[in-house]
């Protein structure tokens, strides 16, 4: 346990960002989940446009690394299109 205030503080804050930040984590998985889902389906649009959304947000506001953010967008992609050319 830290003795100082200013890391006391920090810790603080840390806790705080630690718990916002795996709840968007979590959304964009959950988003994702449901692009893939709705293959086929005429809100599949819709899903995907706030799938990728999501993950944009979540790269602009530093949860995720940009690059990152880039092959999750790619990876979704890759998968939809595969899914659709399997139906």
């Amino acid at each position: 346990m830290a003795n100082i205030k200013s890391q006391i503080k920090r810790n603080r804050q840390n806790e705080r960002l630690r718990i916002a930040n795996k709840a968007v984590r979590s959304e964009i998985k959950t988003r994702t989940k449901n692009a893939v889902a709705t293959v086929g389906s005429e809100e599949n649009a819709e899903a995907v446009r706030l799938a990728i959304k999501r993950i944009d947000k979540a790269a602009a506001k530093g949860v995720i690394h940009k690059n990152q953010a880039s092959n999750r967008k790619g990876r979704l992609m890759r998968r939809l299109n595969a899914l659709n050319a399997a139906k």
